[in-house]
């Protein structure tokens, strides 16, 4: 019979007149990585704080391995790697895991070579010694999540774990997950980067103000949204004027005015571009660069909400 790793059914969490988690519900599969995708506030962190059983959900039903996030067990199988960082400032990056490791059970010898490892795999084995107060908001945030990694759990809740990192660490982040994809581990990545959702998830669920907006995988979300491909306009002046020109070469009218820029989707970009162009300069326009792109998951969120993902 088919159980998934992580079952959430109607999932709200409302603190005083705020929802903060509004009527969710989604299943995660064994060995899969699932996306939250959202801006900050669209109830990300919320949502994992109730996974890893460290917030007790309003109303609905959350079940990790058939169990309840609650229950001890559970909580043994279950790394979580919260957003803001959970480490004692006074002792050394390695004191903090191998603290950890006793919590887990782990002593002597193994405890100290997986410590190791797990320092190394996140460039932090030759910062090992160096008191955690000392690091950087990045090292802390890799020291994080190799506390989530040290009792080796089947289930992974990793809330912007690359948040503060520079691209080469980001990148290091990113091959561990797919490593742990690799050994069959279950991850819930919330993350507001939309590269780093489509980099590595499975299938993605979209969040918008406490709700879930949109599921699946990604490729499969553009198809839905009718994303075949973007023209991206700069031009010398604000382009909201240039608006209605547009429009009509637009899939569905989609088209969105940021400043200097439009972002134009079709479904034909070798036939509408230059009907693009010559209506824009035919019409007073200058034009200073044009660029067609194929979609991402931020015009997926543009789409549904007219908004950008990450508000500049």
């Amino acid at each position: 019979m088919y159980e998934p790793a992580v079952s959430v059914k109607n999932v709200s969490k409302r603190f005083g007149d705020r929802t903060a988690v509004d009527d969710v519900s989604f299943e995660v599969k064994r060995g899969e990585v699932y996306g939250l995708l959202g801006p900050n506030g669209a109830g990300k962190t919320t949502l994992l704080s109730i996974l890893a059983g460290v917030v007790n959900p309003t109303s609905g039903t959350v079940r990790i391995l058939g169990t309840s996030p609650l229950d001890s067990k559970t909580r043994g199988l279950v790394g979580f790697c919260p957003q803001e960082p959970v480490v004692y400032d006074e002792l050394s990056g390695f004191e903090n895991i191998m603290f950890y490791a006793g919590l887990h059970g782990l002593s002597g010898s193994e405890a100290v070579k997986k410590c190791r490892e797990l320092l190394d795999k996140l460039g932090l084995l030759e910062y090992a010694d160096r008191r955690a107060g000392k690091y950087s908001g990045g090292m802390k945030k890799r020291l994080n999540f190799a506390i989530a990694l040290i009792g080796d759990p089947e289930v992974l809740l990793l809330d912007e774990p690359t948040t503060g990192m520079d691209p080469g660490i980001r990148r290091t982040v990113w091959d561990l997950i797919a490593e742990l994809r690799s050994l069959g581990k279950t991850v819930i990545l919330a993350t507001h980067y939309m590269e780093e959702a489509e980099a590595l998830s499975d299938r993605v669920a979209i969040m918008d103000g406490g709700r879930v907006i949109a599921e699946g995988e990604p490729e499969m979300l553009k198809k839905e949204c009718g994303l075949r491909a973007v023209i991206n306009l700069e031009l010398m002046e604000p382009a909201g004027g240039a608006l209605k020109l547009v429009e009509p070469y637009a899939y569905e009218g989609a088209v969105y005015v940021d400043g200097n820029s439009l972002r134009v989707y079709v479904e034909d970009p070798d036939t509408v571009a230059p009907k693009l162009v010559s209506r824009l300069l035919n019409n007073g326009y200058k034009l200073l660069a044009m660029r067609i792109s194929p979609p991402t998951l931020e015009d997926v969120f543009l789409k549904l909400t007219g908004r950008r993902l990450v508000e500049e």
